[in-house]
């Protein structure tokens, strides 16, 4: 095909300058075809632009000779400042090989977009959550690596147990990588669950080890926890605080197997939690120094305490003690199960401690004590305790012994 043949040129000024437009005769098969060209040099160089239509090209050249004598006019009033700030920004601009006009419309859209001039928050929190930044892992898989470093740490095998009961349900569930969980999936999962809210939100507390720990590994974009944006457990309805009277202890230390009589009354007697009370050995309870002391890696607090040993409590515990071992090595929810169906009345939840922490009160008056040997805070003591009992109970609740029971 031969070449186009140039012809008459036309020009369209504005102010200083002149836009113009060429037009060709370019042969074709079946004869001549008109064309029209456009000079163009807003970027800088010059670009042809063609159209088939004169009307068209007349329309672009107005546009672009419009805009040129626009930038012309406003160059030509430019200060010494702004022409070195502008030779600033174009050097800022030269890595990334965008126009200045380009980059001032990105950043008006971005401007736009974020109702404020919040593009570098914008840029760091994206830059935070590219996929290519999070190492992909299942539940599973993290729920494995965790549960693998909780037992290098030296955690209790009851919590171990816990942490693979609760999440293996969750990675059941879930077998996706868990970086694609968001907090309302956590959310209507809990919600499924139908228990009470003490267990659901134990569930929660779980899940809240779960992502934490697959946040610090890079599995969870950093500041990516969605346990954050899930709700938190009321449990008020389901934290009454329940106690056993008297009477109603004595008819669990009867009907208690002999195993379990030693948790019972270092519960009743002594105020330490279940978990400490599983995680108790022989060789804490000092019955000589009339103290049991409470290590901090066994305390829900890891503070280190020291629990006096009240009387009737030596009492109880003396038959059963040992130079070494676990204090209680048995299955707790069997025995309890036994002992409270032998004696005809229910498990109260922390029935126990709670019932040391009220008697013990009633007791002495004094909620600092209480709280230092319960590892609590006078507040919670003072608050949750205060009047549940009165004295004349409290005395007979620590006069309690195998003395003056059935059990001999």
């Amino acid at each position: 095909m031969k070449r186009a043949k140039m012809s008459k040129i036309q020009r369209v000024t504005r102010g200083n300058v002149t836009v113009k437009i060429y037009r060709l005769e370019r042969p074709y098969y079946d004869g001549k075809r008109i064309l029209w060209q456009v000079s163009d040099y807003s970027n800088g160089s010059r670009r042809l632009r063609e159209f088939a239509d004169h009307g068209h090209a007349m329309a672009e050249a107005e546009r672009i000779a419009r805009g040129l004598a626009t930038g012309e006019a406003i160059a030509a009033g430019i200060r010494n400042s702004e022409a070195a700030s502008y030779g600033r920004a174009m050097e800022l601009l030269r890595p990334s090989g965008a126009s200045l006009e380009i980059a001032c419309a990105t950043y008006a859209k971005a401007f736009d977009l974020l109702s404020g001039d919040a593009m570098i928050e914008a840029a760091r929190f994206y830059s935070a959550r590219r996929p290519d930044k999070i190492t992909r892992r299942t539940v599973a898989e993290v729920l494995a690596e965790l549960l693998a470093a909780k037992e290098a740490r030296g955690k209790s095998d009851r919590y171990l147990a816990d942490l693979r009961i609760r999440l293996g349900r969750f990675a059941n569930d879930w077998p996706v990588d868990i970086g694609s969980i968001a907090g309302p999936d956590i959310q209507g999962w809990l919600a499924r669950l139908k228990m009470a809210p003490r267990s659901v939100a134990n569930f929660r507390t779980c899940l809240g080890t779960l992502f934490g720990f697959a946040e610090s590994r890079g599995y969870v974009f950093e500041g990516g926890n969605p346990i954050a944006k899930v709700e938190s457990i009321e449990i008020s309805g389901d934290g009454v605080i329940e106690i056993y009277t008297p009477e109603e202890l004595a008819k669990l230390l009867n009907n208690a197997p002999a195993a379990f009589v030693p948790f019972i009354t270092i519960g009743a007697f002594g105020g330490l939690r279940t978990a400490e009370i599983e995680r108790l050995e022989w060789q804490d309870v000092d019955l000589s120094g009339g103290f049991i002391e409470v290590k901090a890696a066994k305390a829900k607090t890891r503070s280190r305490r020291l629990v006096p040993i009240t009387t009737n409590l030596a009492q109880w515990v003396r038959p059963s003690a040992r130079p070494k071992g676990n204090v209680f090595e048995g299955y707790l929810s069997e025995a309890r199960v036994v002992a409270t169906k032998a004696a005809g009345i229910r498990w109260k939840h922390n029935g126990l401690r709670h019932s040391f922490c009220s008697y013990r009160l009633a007791q002495i008056q004094n909620a600092a004590q209480v709280a230092l040997e319960a590892g609590n805070s006078p507040t919670m003591i003072f608050r949750h305790y205060r009047e549940l009992v009165k004295p004349e109970q409290a005395k007979a609740w620590f006069s309690l012994a195998p003395s003056n029971t059935k059990r001999n």
